[in-house]
């Protein structure tokens, strides 16, 4: 992950990576077939261990605007060249060539629908619980991962004036003006 987060797809080598990880290139190659293979594990591997601390999170203390917070802050990167936001960027690129998006689009659409779901899901409890005002959660949930994604996207590659802070500011004010009971 690091590696892809460092140089980018194109310019890693199976070479280079074996070198960093102790294996033949040969070796790399047999188990992931292809650089694009080996895209799509790491960043089922990334989104694994960020769904680990996603359900830790919902699963967690606190009210569900608390929780939506802790969300929202799982979700925005770090800042630019944010590792696990760079193998989302290198995905989204590569799955527009049509050979590697017809496989790839499956397994990205599976995690990016465990995020949306379990936010759908928090949402439903914030809204039964009275801590949230009453919205159609999935709509509520898509329109919230679009702004996510468009202030996140800004920050992992580092557009002037795009900062983490900013970010979880504009998408906080959000929620307070659209889910505030």
């Amino acid at each position: 992950m690091r590696m892809i987060a460092e140089s980018g797809l194109e310019r890693l080598t199976m070479a280079a990576l074996g070198r960093e990880v102790g294996m033949s290139s040969g070796h790399l190659a047999y188990h992931f077939g292809s650089k694009d293979e080996l895209l799509l594990r790491t960043l089922e591997w990334s989104e694994g261990r960020l769904g680990e601390e996603r359900k830790r999170i919902l699963e967690g203390p606190g009210s569900a605007r608390e929780r939506l917070d802790a969300y929202v802050d799982l979700y925005v990167p770090s800042g630019p060249r944010d590792p696990h936001w760079t193998l989302w960027l290198e995905v989204w690129n590569r799955s527009q060539n049509a050979a590697v998006g017809a496989s790839a689009r499956p397994r990205q659409s599976a995690i990016e629908r465990a995020w949306h779901d379990d936010l759908v899901a928090l949402l439903i409890e914030g809204v039964a619980r009275g801590e949230l005002r009453a919205v159609d959660p999935d709509r509520c949930a898509a329109r919230l991962r679009a702004l996510l994604d468009g202030f996140s996207i800004h920050v992992a590659i580092g557009l002037p004036g795009a900062e983490r802070a900013q970010a979880l500011a504009h998408v906080r004010e959000f929620v307070e003006e659209g889910l505030a009971a």
